[in-house]
């Protein structure tokens, strides 16, 4: 069998005999039900795939769906339609004059195709004429397909003036599939976000969103009933090569890449692009977070001064899922819809979703893409210290850990520290003690108040007050005057039921902002 990693392009798929998840169920309840989509989904998660293969449907190309659900479908015509497939995702957007140009060569190209004379009119107006010219030149209604249609406005994050210009040329181009209804059988736009209040889609009020549509979770992706029936050998070959039983590497697999869920109802679905790289390699990796840099979602994050822990463990509601608001300082959204965080849970009496990391494979990428940003950058000190750092804490050497923290926080970039924010130091903490896969929580609420931040390894538990230019004395008392240290009395340490004796430490920590490090602490 032929692993298809990277290939988008559903016929050359098939002829060249990779292996194929079918999804043209979907596909055709897609269009029995209606005409006008949107879909978000993560990079690399089958977007491309999915309109490739809908194109080749609409061009009427049966011989390569032989074997599939819609071949078995009588009251599917075949024909062959006029097919507009648009491809954002192959160009840097960092000038306005980018995305027209784009725009323009996509225009002309289907000018050429259907005998559609080219003018100076606006982008929008002449995508009007295309799709008409293409309907009276085939008899067939116009299918449309916008492959990673906000690529250009996520490059703009932070810009404001670009965004306003990306947001004017996109309304004025999409308003055509309004306006020329008549004439257009099918249409489906999709991207990694969804910027609906940028009035992107103001116009589009008969688009619908099958983002978090229970019926289409899994559209996109591997469900663990695919990932079974398709890749048995694969499995096995894996176990083998990773010295585990199947049921063991079964497990693992969706530890490391299950987890996303488009829907609070939904079973878990697994990364496409990482699973087919383990199968090739027969070796565990982090495959999807490798192929891709999320510079902006860093910038978000530390541009706001946002707290690491409450993004990883955020509640929010339907519309802050379902849209992004270019000049908002909330950086959830943006997260969540480029597949960093996917949903946990969902409360029905306030209609509140609960985020967090959709597996292994993201919470750790993800927390080694952050170290840099708040910590020093040379790779091969991090590696020794990371280690040294491990081995203090699992063996309840306080002083040594703490000294090591201080050195590693003043060799810290300058440039990272932002303003005179304790958060900012909250943060650096909760990265290391996540490398280092220690249980850690930030902001811990307990009946008196909120521990700043809670470790804990088999034998010990670490409770730590943060104060900024103030006194490590002061730390310390908030937490006997808490009482913080007996909400944990008598409980087994959460990570593991503890081996022989355990132990608490209360910790209070001062940050200087001058010398941008650890002044002092006190321990007991």
């Amino acid at each position: 069998m032929k692993l298809p990693i990277g290939i988008q392009d559903f016929e050359s798929l098939r002829i060249d005999g990779y292996e194929y998840i079918d999804k043209t169920e979907h596909i055709y309840r897609l269009v029995s039900e209606g005409r006008y989509y949107f879909l978000s989904r993560p990079r690399r998660f089958g977007k491309s795939l999915l309109l490739s293969t809908i194109k080749a449907l609409f061009l009427g190309k049966r011989e390569l769906f032989k074997g599939l659900a819609i071949d078995q479908k009588e009251d599917w015509d075949w024909a062959v339609h006029p097919v507009l497939h648009l491809d954002l995702n192959t160009n840097k957007y960092d000038k306005a004059e980018v995305l027209e140009q784009k725009l323009d060569a996509s225009l002309s190209e289907w000018e050429t195709l259907y005998d559609c004379a080219r003018s100076d009119l606006p982008l929008g107006m002449r995508f009007e004429k295309v799709i008409k010219a293409a309907c009276e030149k085939t008899g067939q209604r116009v299918v449309i397909l916008v492959d990673e249609y906000d690529k250009p406005l996520l490059q703009a994050i932070g810009n404001r003036e670009l965004q306003d210009e990306y947001r004017g040329t996109l309304k004025g181009f999409y308003g055509a599939l309004k306006s020329m209804d008549g004439c257009i059988k099918f249409a489906m736009l999709t991207g990694v976000t969804k910027f609906g209040k940028v009035s992107v889609f103001s116009d589009l009020n008969n688009l619908r969103d099958i983002s978090l549509d229970y019926d289409f979770h899994s559209i996109c992706g591997i469900t663990e009933q695919e990932l079974l029936s398709y890749f048995p050998t694969q499995i096995d070959a894996l176990a083998e090569r990773s010295k585990l039983t199947r049921e063991e590497c079964i497990e693992k697999l969706r530890r490391m890449y299950d987890g996303y869920h488009f829907d609070e109802d939904s079973p878990g679905m697994y990364n496409p692009f990482s699973v087919l790289n383990t199968f090739q390699t027969r070796k565990f990796g982090s495959y999807w977070f490798e192929t891709g840099t999320p510079t902006y979602l860093v910038e978000l994050l530390r541009r706001h001064y946002y707290d690491l822990e409450e993004m990883a463990t955020s509640e929010v509601t339907s519309d802050v899922l379902n849209s992004i608001d270019a000049e908002s300082t909330n950086p959830i959204p943006v997260i969540y819809q480029s597949g960093y965080l996917t949903i946990k849970g969902y409360d029905k009496e306030f209609q509140m979703y609960r985020l967090g990391f959709p597996n292994q494979e993201v919470e750790e990428g993800f927390i080694k893409y952050l170290a840099p940003f708040y910590l020093d950058n040379r790779e091969e000190r991090s590696v020794f210290d990371i280690r040294s750092f491990t081995s203090d804490v699992r063996e309840g050497k306080v002083e040594q850990f703490l000294s090591r923290m201080k050195s590693l926080f003043a060799s810290a970039p300058y440039d990272s520290v932002k303003g005179d924010k304790e958060n900012h130091f909250q943060n650096m903490m909760w990265v290391v003690f996540k490398m280092m896969g220690f249980y850690s929580q930030t902001e811990y609420h307990t009946s008196d108040g909120r521990i700043d931040l809670l470790v804990e390894t088999p034998q010990y538990r670490y409770i730590m007050e943060f104060k900024l230019d103030g006194t490590a004395e002061e730390a310390l008392q908030q937490i006997k005057d808490k009482n913080y240290q007996l909400q944990f009395f008598g409980d087994a340490l959460t990570t593991r039921e503890s081996q022989g004796e355990s132990k608490t430490f209360i910790i209070g920590v001062n940050f200087s902002k001058e010398t941008r490090t650890i002044d002092r602490w006190v321990i007991e």
